[in-house]
This record gives structure tokens, C-alpha cells and sequence, in this order.
């Protein structure tokens, strides 16, 4: 079973930026599509970006231009780089397969204060 770690999160002032990292166990990270969800409170999780393995990304209309996901195969390891952050970016990050298919990590807390 694949174990997500993420990482990088952080209380930040509203325009700061943030790095979030997620370590994958195993050998198979390199094959999956990968995206980073975030979980406010008192809402349910949603997509925030997505990469395939040759590194084709998407992300949310809400975060676009403002966050850019990567990924480091030889690392197992899932980038999410957040710029221009804002109040509402307040959430619960997590990284997983496109599918949701692994099981969820601990997450990491990211709080922007206006």
C-alpha cells in the first residue's frame, strides 16, 4: 500500500508563498497522475491541481496562475509551490493519485492570515 507524507505547511500573511512536498513510498509514484486536494473547514475536499507522469498539469480556476504543481520521479516526491496566497487558501492540503486511489495521508495545514 502506497504512504503519502506531506510536508511544507506553514501560518503565512496573505501574499506570501508557501512549498508543499509529498514523499510517496514504493516504486510505483512514477505511473500515477498525481494531484493535491485541500480540505477547509466545515467544507469538503477539493482538487487543486493535477500532474500526469510525463508532467502535464491542470489546476483549479480558483488557484490558477497562483499555484503550479511538479513532481521529481527519481524522489517519489510531489511538489505544490503556492504563490500570492490568500485567506481563502486557508485548508488541510493533501496529495494523492488523480483517482483518490491511495490512502490518505496526515496532510498539512496550510493558514493565511489577512
Amino acid at each position: 500500500q502506497v504512504q503519502l507524507v506531506e510536508s511544507g505547511g506553514g501560518l503565512v500573511q496573505a501574499g506570501g508563498s508557501l512549498r508543499l512536498s509529498c514523499v510517496a513510498s514504493g516504486n510505483t509514484f512514477k505511473i500515477w497522475s498525481m494531484a493535491w486536494y485541500r480540505q477547509a473547514p466545515g467544507k469538503q475536499r477539493e482538487l487543486v491541481a493535477t500532474i500526469t507522469p510525463g508532467g502535464n498539469t491542470n489546476s483549479a480556476d480558483s488557484v490558477k496562475g497562483r499555484f503550479t504543481i511538479s513532481r521529481d520521479n527519481p524522489k517519489n516526491t510531489l511538489y505544490l509551490q503556492m504563490n500570492s496566497l490568500k485567506p481563502e487558501d486557508t485548508a488541510v492540503y493533501y496529495c494523492n493519485t488523480i483517482n483518490a486511489l491511495a490512502t490518505w495521508g496526515r496532510g498539512t495545514q496550510v493558514t493565511v492570515s489577512s
